[in-house]
């Protein structure tokens, strides 16, 4: 598969001289249309930190990284704006939707913004949500909150998907549902989509599993069979 993302020699440095944090030393990461990747790596590895640069919320110290034929080291705020916008949906470990808004209305907040968007219906469907259209927040557990945020970042359907521990606030059972989602939109979409955890056992649902320690990738290797996350156990 071809890579619609590609970084080469990221390094991010927080702060300076000898108090600084380096939280990525010189990484080299790709992914490629279609794939489903997992992240591993304990806290402080530098996952986090290179979601954030390959979606354009924070800028590289050192390194390159080109999404298609854009070089996004060398984009501007605008720009970098834009491609979070038109390219980019983040699903992140709190559900961040507005209290005061339905389920439809949420996902309807993002369609609005762009071309081709899907209907909030139809994303909220694909998440197994077709049934709660018109609950608020309040009225939906967890998990359910979790797949509205996931119906909200793919209406615009998305070259990437970034997700930053999406069930690390679920239990198992909640959790599986919601990476059944995440999957369910993988195939059916075809969205390139990264997922970071600390939690080896979702590994086993990718395609491809990166892990990171201390700031650099130590180890990646390829499933050659991914499995269903109904069958994974923790």
């Amino acid at each position: 598969m071809p890579a619609v993302l590609e970084a080469r020699g990221l390094t991010k440095v927080y702060g300076s001289g000898p108090t600084a944090v380096h939280a990525l030393a010189g990484v080299d990461f790709t992914l490629d249309a279609g794939e489903l990747l997992v992240l591993l790596g304990p806290s402080g590895s530098g996952k986090s930190t290179l979601l954030n640069l390959v979606g354009g919320l924070d800028t590289a110290t050192a390194g390159t990284i080109r999404y298609r034929d854009h070089d996004l080291a060398r984009a501007d705020d605008d720009d970098l704006t834009r491609y979070r916008r038109e390219h980019v949906g983040f699903v992140f470990q709190f559900y961040n939707l507005i209290p005061s808004l339905t389920a439809r209305e949420n996902v309807a907040l993002v369609v609005d913004l762009v071309d081709d968007a899907m209907r909030p219906e139809d994303a909220l469907a694909m998440v197994g949500l077709g049934d709660r259209l018109d609950h608020f927040p309040s009225q939906l557990s967890g998990g359910e909150q979790q797949r509205v945020a996931i119906a909200r970042a793919i209406a615009k359907r998305p070259d990437l998907l970034l997700c930053d521990e999406p069930t690390g606030a679920l239990d198992g059972k909640t959790g599986r549902l919601v990476l059944e989602a995440l999957a369910t939109v993988n195939v059916e979409l075809g969205t390139a989509t990264a997922l970071i955890t600390h939690n080896a056992v979702i590994a086993a649902m990718a395609d491809r599993v990166v892990t990171m320690k201390d700031g650099g990738i130590a180890s990646e290797h390829r499933n050659p069979h991914r499995v269903s996350p109904s069958t994974l156990d923790w």
